[in-house]
């Protein structure tokens, strides 16, 4: 992890612009695979295919410019049947190889000029020289190569990028086919948009790289830092254990009224029916009817006693109660669980945001104690608006957890429409969260650098985004992708160095498990890493801006950024 830190300083810019050029290529490569596909035929493979449509295009380009560039009229290509009447000046085969010269070809020297003067055997243009006595006769234009193994190979008229196929298609269906080959031409619009989305932030890209390798060096220098997550995760571990023994006993005391004690006549009015349509379906077919043992959630389960009574009608269905049930108790302990890891979760992000901020104001970097310093400041001075920025989150989190039981309660109640109403309104408020969640980190983003209170700092933040819309855009996509390559490096790296380890250490040791441990250690440990990494990438942007709006830090900034305040504030100065 602390390899890969060190090397993402000195070539984050590398990757980060390969990783670009790998996305346009994505959509280049998914735009031809969807055109070829369109366009194959069914005794052809998919490779040759595309080879012939990539010969074809490149060809027809290239025989374009060059008319354009000597001014000269493009030559007919026109072509009928089997290509006999061909006058066009195509001179590669379908897989693209080089025609030889009718006159100088040995492959078959019985075609010639001299055997068929008619057929315009012309320099080394396709043709399709045939006579009336002649027994052998292709089927379209073709010609001779230099290649051994294939001494000669079909052509196709130059512009002629999809031919008809004679066998049938590959994708058999038509409109499969319309589907496929309109589908190339959005592939590639999206692609060119991504293009010009790229040429239009390529200065914010730059800066997000900037402030990615700021970061690193923020981590080079303050590796300490990294007990921060270790500690939250220790800490959470022992409270959620703690919980879970307390909310067993909560939730296993199901109480006596929760089910009906008497008997019932039938399964069907015990357990109620089930709906025998899917979920969009309607109509009265669908109807279900709930039992009297499982018409709330958690549901009970029927059972049946020997025991069936003395009434004329026997009522041997009995109910039985389920293993846990939710109540107020379990509702106030529940709450209490979110919001404390809510609180550890926003009190990780708050130090991690100081110790960043310290250090990027700091003119001795690398020699301030930043972790320190930013335990004694956010304990002193900042636990209650951690405190009630959790609050928030843990509100929502419990009205999602709502949603969700309520949704079970309809459920229960085989009302299929509430159950719908339910998962949208729980899907929204998941979106809310989502977006709650991103405003508090960066609210503690401000609290570190301002401290100001919560609420204070959360309408700053909200502003500061709003005026700063791309740059952050620009800093989420790119952290997006370095955390990807991160994760992909720390694991794979170590995965391979533990193999060659195992092997040179214990060589008849199966190294399979062992490297399956290295993978798991190194997926949290890159998770540890990353998690930082990224929270450093957002404190150092909102730094960079405050720097940007106060117009210069002096010698505080890191030298990275230096020269993009100074550009940014003598820009708003003109």
């Amino acid at each position: 992890g602390i390899v890969f830190l060190i090397l993402l300083r000195f070539f984050i810019g590398v990757c980060v612009w390969l990783s670009i050029i790998a996305t346009i290529g994505f959509f280049i490569l998914g735009g031809a695979v969807s055109i070829v596909r369109s366009g194959q035929c069914a005794d052809a493979s998919f490779w040759s295919s595309g080879q012939q449509t990539a010969v074809a295009v490149a060809v027809a380009g290239a025989t374009a410019a060059s008319n354009a560039v000597s001014g000269q009229e493009a030559i007919s290509e026109a072509m009928t049947g089997d290509g006999q009447d061909y006058r066009g000046i195509q001179r590669y085969t379908k897989s693209g190889k080089n025609c030889v010269k009718w006159a100088e070809q040995t492959a078959l020297p019985g075609y010639n000029a001299t055997n068929y003067p008619g057929a315009d055997l012309k320099v080394n243009y396709c043709r399709n020289p045939f006579n009336t006595s002649d027994w052998n006769k292709a089927r379209t234009i073709w010609c001779t190569t230099n290649d051994a193994e294939v001494k000669w190979e079909e052509c196709l008229p130059i512009g002629v990028i999809m031919p008809v196929c004679d066998n049938g298609y590959a994708v058999t269906s038509e409109s499969a086919r319309q589907a496929l080959y309109y589908a190339s031409f959005v592939i590639w619009a999206i692609g060119g948009l991504w293009v010009l989305i790229i040429l239009c932030l390529i200065n914010r890209i730059r800066l997000a790289i900037a402030l990615n390798k700021v970061a690193a060096v923020f981590l080079a220098q303050n590796v300490l830092v990294l007990l921060i997550p270790m500690v939250q995760a220790f800490v959470g571990v022992i409270w959620m254990l703690l919980w879970a023994l307390s909310a067993s006993f909560l939730l296993s005391q199901v109480p006596d009224s929760y089910m009906p004690t008497g008997g019932f006549a039938t399964y069907k009015e015990a357990y109620g029916t089930t709906s025998p349509c899917a979920f969009w379906e309607t109509g009265d077919h669908c109807a279900a009817t709930p039992g009297k043992c499982t018409d709330k959630w958690p549901q009970g389960f029927v059972w049946k006693d020997t025991d069936c009574g003395t009434d004329a009608e026997p009522k041997c269905f009995k109910c039985a109660p389920p293993r846990y049930v939710f109540d107020v108790r379990f509702a106030i302990s529940f709450f209490v669980f979110l919001w404390n890891n809510a609180f550890n979760v926003a009190l990780g992000q708050i130090l991690i945001a100081m110790a960043v901020s310290i250090w990027f104001f700091s003119t001795e970097k690398g020699k301030v104690r930043t972790v320190g310093k930013a335990v004694k400041t956010v304990f002193r001075y900042h636990v209650g608006s951690v405190a009630f920025g959790s609050f928030i989150v843990a509100v929502i989190q419990f009205i999602r957890y709502l949603m969700k039981y309520l949704e079970k309660q309809a459920s229960a109640q085989k009302n299929r429409v509430m159950v719908l109403v339910f998962k949208v309104v729980g899907c929204i408020i998941w979106c809310f969260e989502i977006c709650v969640k991103f405003l508090n980190k960066n609210a503690y983003i401000q609290i570190a650098l301002n401290g100001t209170p919560f609420c204070t700092a959360a309408k700053k933040a909200f502003f500061l985004i709003l005026r700063n819309m791309l740059r952050f855009a620009a800093v989420v996509a790119l952290s997006a992708a370095v955390n990807v390559i991160g994760f992909i490096s720390i694991m794979v790296s170590t995965t391979v160095i533990g193999y060659f380890l195992v092997r040179a250490m214990h060589d008849d040791v199966n190294p399979v498990m062992p490297c399956v441990s290295y993978l798991v250690m190194s997926y949290i440990v890159a998770k540890l890493f990353m998690n930082v990494f990224g929270l450093a990438v957002d404190t150092s942007l909102q730094c960079f801006l405050a720097c940007e709006e106060m117009g210069g830090c002096g010698d505080f900034i890191p030298g990275v950024l230096a020269k993009w305040v100074k550009k940014n504030v003598e820009k708003d100065s003109e």
